[in-house]
């Protein structure tokens, strides 16, 4: 059965059968098994599903929520970062690109980099700017940037149709520029 607990580029929790390949968390944001808000606190992690043998508890009262997301990049669009304990190797390589002194300066800037009040941030940058990995909308509709191509992404099919990537203009960025950042720094990224 699916849950309320899929993340999508634009940062919304969603219902979707859609199965996560990452784990990640805002706070504890639910009650029950009804998301009560969209996040608690600026410390938005992607975590590995499983870890030294231990796979965290969905829906416990009074603990953090585990939301999933279907790729890295997805995750990344939607403002997360890699957790410090479970994805240490991943957590050093971005917080090396960015070079900022820890989880908490991390957490300060994409946080004001993924909201705009308590909307989504959207970025304006030149399409021929944008590394693979990077998510834009075009037409209201969430795509993944595959170097000469765009995938379209939907929370019912996850990627489905292919097109070109735009030549000249410029994009309504979703994934927060220090993750952009990151990225161009070579952060080997999974897509997909």
């Amino acid at each position: 059965m699916a849950s309320w607990n899929r993340v999508t580029p634009y940062g919304e929790i969603v219902v979707s059968g859609l199965r996560g390949r990452w784990m990640g968390n805002r706070g504890c944001i639910h009650r029950g098994r009804e998301i009560v808000r969209p996040w608690n606190g600026k410390r938005w992690i992607i975590c590995a599903l499983e870890f030294k043998g231990w796979v965290a508890p969905k829906w416990a009262p009074g603990r953090w929520t585990a939301l999933f997301f279907t790729d890295e990049a997805l995750a990344f669009s939607a403002g997360h970062r890699p957790c410090a304990l479970c994805r240490r190797a991943a957590y050093e390589r971005y917080r090396d690109a960015l070079g900022l002194d820890g989880a908490d300066a991390i957490d300060a800037r994409l946080h004001a980099e993924r909201l705009d009040g308590r909307r989504k941030r959207v970025h304006a940058l030149p399409w021929r700017e944008l590394p693979a990995g990077t998510f834009a909308d075009l037409d209201g509709t969430p795509h993944v940037v595959l170097h000469d191509r765009l995938r379209r992404w939907s929370a019912q099919t996850g990627y489905d149709a292919e097109r070109g990537r735009p030549a000249r203009g410029d994009a309504r960025v979703l994934t927060p520029p220090a993750s952009i950042e990151v990225i161009r720094s070579g952060y080997d990224l999974q897509v997909g």
